[in-house]
């Protein structure tokens, strides 16, 4: 996993510096056909799939916990977050762990890209349709090149629970 290995070591230097390196920079992932993008400031960092303990009377797109260095955090598979179809996991699926209100979470997803560049200038607002419940976790649309990154807003990915925007 050596761009796992390469982005962890991108995240060690960006918590040497000062906040504001980490301004501007995403960390983006692949779900399904599409690319996405969470703030850096969020990550504290990616792991490969692990044994997950399911827990009983929580959401769908909650897989369970994992023990990760002897705290127990959360573990949202993103693509049943988003209501798209569920997929086996493969050895490019991985967890982000974010850290958003002093909750730490993990994000399952189909596979991390690399860490972005995005300045605001070159994020639009995310368009007003009310295509899927998915639409609600979008921050912003982010210009990269040719291509546009899904730019999620973190703590409405984990806490927000659902109902009209």
């Amino acid at each position: 996993m050596a761009l796992n290995e390469r982005l962890e070591a991108e995240l060690l230097e960006d918590e040497d510096e000062n906040e504001d390196t980490q301004e501007d920079k995403f960390l983006t992932f692949v779900l399904a056909d599409e690319e996405y993008g969470i703030e850096i400031r969020y990550v504290t960092e990616i792991i490969g799939m692990q044994k997950i303990t399911e827990v009983p009377d929580v959401p769908p797109y909650i897989r369970g916990v994992i023990n990760l260095r002897g705290k127990v955090i959360p573990v949202m598979d993103v693509r049943l977050r988003f209501g798209l179809p569920e997929r086996p996991y493969d050895e490019r699926t991985c967890i982000v762990v974010i850290n958003v209100a002093e909750q730490a979470v993990g994000l399952i997803v189909d596979r991390v890209s690399e860490v972005l560049d995005i300045p605001k200038s070159e994020i639009e607002p995310p368009p007003q349709v009310k295509k899927g419940s998915g639409s609600r976790f979008i921050e912003g649309l982010g210009k990269v090149g040719d291509t546009v990154k899904i730019l999620l807003n973190a703590g409405k990915l984990l806490f927000d629970e659902g109902g009209s925007n």
